[in-house]
């Protein structure tokens, strides 16, 4: 979508990149990102637009309802851009297609950055912390916090600048070809093989128990190990779709550990 002639330049791009950063601190249950949205179009439409009015109408457009995963949110700024910069070269542009393009972009986006920063990449981050943590290092909740940031930031930055160059019609491309249907598919496997994996390494039940001589953990390793720990988990996670709470559920976790370890139920 970019033009020769544009006004647009990498530093307004790294503009977009750096403003989307505090994406969700602006967020209302009626419009829901928008107002965050038009903060960061609005050096974009400074530069573009000398008459006040037509600055106006711009930030008008881009206070409409927007929702996507701020991390994919640059994409679409990016493909703004461009638009309202064909827009200000063009006295017959359809200033419709802009808030169609957002619209039409939201969906996908949204669905593959949750899957990817939601899903599958926090979940890996958080299993590779945890994992140091309870080993005792440091390295812990650093290695969390640079695994899951880092190539969040990238994506933002990168994505604004595709966003501007290519625009919506990559989306397209890839959306018609089912690219984007099977990458999700694929991430959304891998984020339970993750989970899977966690459950399997950090969540510890065990029990001293026997019966008429017969370990009663020994008997249910040999029906499949772990056993115990993957029951406790999917107990936890249908409690969850319950809408229990997590905060009640931690607490109550807490209070079973501590009252089946003192009579011998838990080892």
């Amino acid at each position: 979508m970019r033009t020769s002639e544009g006004k647009i330049t990498k530093k307004d791009l790294r503009g977009l990149f750096l403003r989307s950063l505090p994406m969700e601190a602006s967020f209302s249950y009626e419009s829901m990102m928008s107002m965050a949205y038009a903060y960061c179009m609005k050096p974009i439409i400074t530069k573009l637009y000398d008459d006040p009015e037509k600055q106006k109408d711009a930030m008008q457009r881009h206070i409409e309802f927007f929702n996507c995963t701020s991390a994919c949110t640059p994409f679409i700024l990016g493909a703004s851009a461009a638009m309202e910069e064909q827009n200000a070269m063009d006295p017959q542009y359809d200033t419709g297609a802009i808030n169609q393009v957002k619209s039409d972009l939201m969906g996908p986006l949204a669905s593959l950055g949750d899957t990817i920063f939601w899903g599958v990449l926090r979940m890996a981050a958080a299993g590779i912390g945890i994992s140091l943590a309870l080993q005792g290092s440091y390295l812990g909740p650093v290695l969390f916090v640079l695994l899951f940031n880092v190539p969040n930031f990238l994506f933002r930055y990168f994505g604004a600048v595709l966003g501007y160059e290519k625009g919506p019609s990559l989306i397209r491309e890839l959306s018609q070809s089912g690219v984007v249907e099977r990458l999700t598919w694929a991430l959304n496997i891998l984020g339970l093989v993750i989970i899977g994996g966690m459950t399997a390494f950090m969540v510890r039940v065990q029990t001293p128990l026997t019966i008429a001589g017969v370990s009663v953990q020994a008997g249910l390793d040999h029906v499949l190990p772990g056993l115990a720990a993957l029951l406790f988990t999917l107990l936890l996670y249908w409690l969850m779709k319950k809408n229990v709470s997590s905060n009640w559920l931690i607490a109550g976790c807490l209070l079973l550990g501590v009252a089946a370890g003192m009579c011998g139920i838990l080892a």
